[in-house]
């Protein structure tokens, strides 16, 4: 799990500011729109009760909850965004994998380019560093909610493939197709998910530390802080 510490993550959103919570409100919102083109009853459309669980999970209010699935579903006027996935390098010959989700590729490449090349990185082309990761399911429970053994075989009956404890969390791992099946398993004894995605696991990591260390995190910041950008993976082992 180096280089993807969705335990922090979790931290620093759930203490993020006003602003940051109004950006990370406006990324679910586009996530809403896309899954609503499939159909606007969440019991009906798995993927869009998914992503409201998501959206409920960072107190996203009900109103933008209701427009968002609107405008998904086109009694709002149509918003057409579209998944697109970058690849680059970070200082240090980090690998990077950003996921978006965009209305305007003209607009979201240059954006990400020019924050690469400011950072003492570069934009690759598809295929320049996907190798190096492997898609899989994230749920984060924390430590004190479950014992570790009981959650180990809770979820593997689920269909995980494994658990980690971080300390402050346990990390389940699963294929990204029964990330939802396995999170449902756990949230149906009453235990506290903190989150769940779908994302980018580094295979290996690489080493970075000083001012190679500081730019990439300015690098990770500031792609994060797009709005187009709905997440950032890296291979990076950052010092503590």
């Amino acid at each position: 799990m180096a280089g993807h510490s969705h335990w922090s993550k979790i931290k620093r959103a759930k203490g993020a500011n006003d602003a940051k919570r109004g950006k990370i409100w406006s990324k679910i919102a586009r996530k809403i729109i896309i899954a609503a083109k499939n159909g606007g009853d969440p019991k009906d459309n798995l993927s869009l009760r998914y992503t409201i669980d998501e959206a409920k999970a960072v107190n996203m209010p009900k109103d933008t909850i209701a427009n968002a699935i609107k405008k998904g579903t086109g009694e709002l006027g149509a918003e057409n965004y579209e998944d697109a996935t970058y690849e680059g390098y970070g200082p240090g010959g980090v690998a990077v994998m950003i996921e978006a989700l965009t209305n305007n590729r003209s607009r979201t490449a240059p954006d990400l380019r020019a924050t690469f090349e400011r950072c003492g990185g570069n934009l690759g082309s598809n295929g320049s560093v996907a190798f190096q990761f492997t898609k899989s399911g994230v749920i984060t429970v924390k430590s004190d909610a479950i014992d570790e053994d009981a959650l180990m075989e809770l979820a593997l009956e689920a269909g995980a493939e494994d658990v980690k404890n971080e300390g402050e969390a346990y990390v389940v791992l699963t294929h990204p197709t029964q990330m939802h099946k396995v999170k449902d398993a756990i949230a149906a004894r009453n235990i506290s998910v903190e989150s769940a995605e779908v994302t980018y696991l580094p295979q290996n990591t690489v080493a970075v530390d000083g001012d190679k260390a500081q730019l990439l995190l300015k690098l990770i910041d500031t792609l994060e802080d797009n709005d187009d950008v709905q997440n950032v993976s890296h291979n990076a082992e950052l010092p503590e």
